[in-house]
């Protein structure tokens, strides 16, 4: 079987979804292997004659070609994450080169791609995309690839990844070049965006004749039963990365990336896509994630550990504490009393944390009482502090326009933040999009603000008048002017955002 993970996604850590796979296909000895399209495409493309011979026009393209190697090379290399301006430079200047290496109405970055006729949204434009492997910009490159791979071993199943909507168009070409070359060959999709278009109440397959499995949730157990290994469903599988190019990631090192759970374990709040979807909480067990932890930490030596859990649970957060991993580590947490002990917070800190990422959302108890948080601003700000104190990095989600808002309270939120502007490392800010398939849905005029039928969010008729445009006019117009605010959005890393944040914490960027 070959695995694959499909561009375009932020090529900074290995595909986990991918390494758990094929942690359970190599515990069967089943003979399979792991491509990470993603990385290799980009990389194909930085290498490509086209890259090389293009007559660039415009200073700042011709620059961005000049130093492509430089900048690639930059990413990988601890000295650059001393300095975010530098950081900045290189990384946009390499996202310009890809951008302006292709064209036929397609938009190509680092981390995203846009089509100007095709929408991830719509399955008859991802059919057309099956039907036409030849217009995508990759193909150059995977037309070559595939077939090398699939013909190695006579492989009869090709698996694809596709968690985000920025796989989803190359995802389908290359599956339609599959299918077209190798009509022999079953094509299995799973992932986390196709787990939610099949979570959806109204959903029908409309991949019949191109996707012979369609696999929602986690994949093992299922991917082993379509592959004749029936009646597995309690074992544990260690993660697998020894078929992955570990050494050519764009970080400083490899960042290995670990799930201890699947699902939320609160999983309460309002809007919330895992509520939504019915997803259940499922974590692994404490031993197994502390065993797999330290085999993985001491075979492959990454310079992080980037856990990947909805919310790291508490229990978890408690045994790293007493029992520290052997290299810095990063992941989500929920607000909670156990973070305003600041010994604990400097426990965790001796651990190896070097950044928590915190779900906040709201300056403003009433909204966050309204969406069922379970967070408390007075626990917030005591969190903040502590782990301020004890040295690990705050990186704070923000959450604009939910149906509880209006102005006055985004304004406590932008009160909130200036308060700790020094206990905030870095911030994310979002506007609210409802889920489709959500029960809350149902309760607001709703209208499609998505077009296409494997739309995820929908758009409604905010009970207060605070619409979309006017929620973007505040964070645009006052929250991002405001200087305490300014100052730390200018720490953000453009693009790779929170995957590359924790690399200027440890350095003191």
């Amino acid at each position: 079987m070959i695995l694959i993970h499909p561009p375009v996604a932020k090529p900074c850590e290995p595909p986990a979804g991918l390494a758990r796979l094929s942690g359970a296909l190599s515990q069967y000895k089943i003979k399979h292997e792991v491509l990470d399209a993603n990385l290799e495409a980009l990389l194909y493309l930085i290498n490509s004659p086209i890259s090389n011979t293009i007559s660039p026009s415009g200073r700042w393209t011709a620059r961005a070609f000049r130093n492509i190697f430089k900048n690639y090379n930059a990413l990988k290399n601890w000295k650059i994450y001393s300095s975010i301006d530098r950081y900045k430079r290189a990384v946009i200047d390499l996202n310009r080169a890809v951008e302006m290496s292709v064209n036929n109405g397609v938009t190509l970055g680092l981390a995203d791609i846009h089509h100007k006729e095709l929408s991830p949204l719509k399955s008859r434009d991802l059919i057309r995309a099956a039907e036409n492997p030849e217009e995508n910009p990759f193909y150059p490159y995977f037309r070559e690839r595939l077939p090398e791979l699939v013909q190695r071993e006579s492989y009869s199943v090709a698996g694809f990844s596709l968690n985000y909507l920025s796989q989803a168009l190359c995802t389908f070409s290359m599956a339609g070049f599959l299918r077209k070359e190798f009509p022999g060959l079953d094509i299995v999709l799973g992932g986390g965006l196709v787990t939610s278009w099949m979570r959806n109440p109204k959903w029908t397959n409309p991949f019949k004749g191109l996707v012979d499995y369609l696999v929602a949730g986690p994949g093992e157990y299922q991917l082993l039963s379509i592959l004749g290994i029936k009646g597995i469903s309690e074992e544990h599988f260690t993660p697998c990365y020894d078929f992955l190019p570990l050494n050519d990631y764009l970080s400083p090192g490899l960042i290995l990336p670990y799930s201890a759970s699947s699902g939320c374990y609160w999983n309460k709040c309002s809007f919330c896509p895992e509520k939504a979807e019915d997803n259940p909480y499922i974590p692994t067990p404490i031993n197994s994630v502390i065993m797999d932890l330290d085999a993985l930490t001491a075979k492959i030596r990454p310079v992080m550990v980037h856990l990947l859990d909805n919310s790291v649970n508490t229990t978890l957060l408690m045994r790293l504490a007493d029992d520290p991993l052997s290299v810095p580590w990063y992941g989500f947490a929920r607000i909670d009393k156990l973070l305003t002990d600041i010994d604990f917070c400097r426990a965790l800190k001796r651990s190896g944390c070097v950044m928590l990422k915190l779900g906040l959302e709201s300056g403003d108890q009433r909204v966050l009482d309204c969406m069922r948080k379970g967070i408390d601003l007075e626990t917030a700000s005591l969190s903040l502090k502590a782990l301020k104190k004890a040295g690990i990095a705050a990186y704070v989600y923000l959450l604009f326009g939910t149906p509880e808002e209006t102005l006055s309270e985004a304004r406590k939120t932008l009160e909130f933040v200036v308060r700790h502007k020094d206990e905030i490392s870095f911030l994310n800010l979002a506007i609210f999009n409802m889920p489709v398939c959500g029960p809350e849905a149902g309760k607001f005029q709703t209208s499609s603000f998505y077009e296409g039928d494997l739309t995820l969010y929908t758009d409604f008729l905010h009970p207060k008048g605070w619409d979309r445009k006017q929620v973007r006019r505040f964070i645009d117009n006052e929250f991002k002017r405001n200087k305490a605010v300014a100052e730390i959005l200018r720490r953000e890393p453009p693009i790779f955002t929170s995957n590359h944040a924790p690399l200027f914490a440890m350095k003191g960027g």
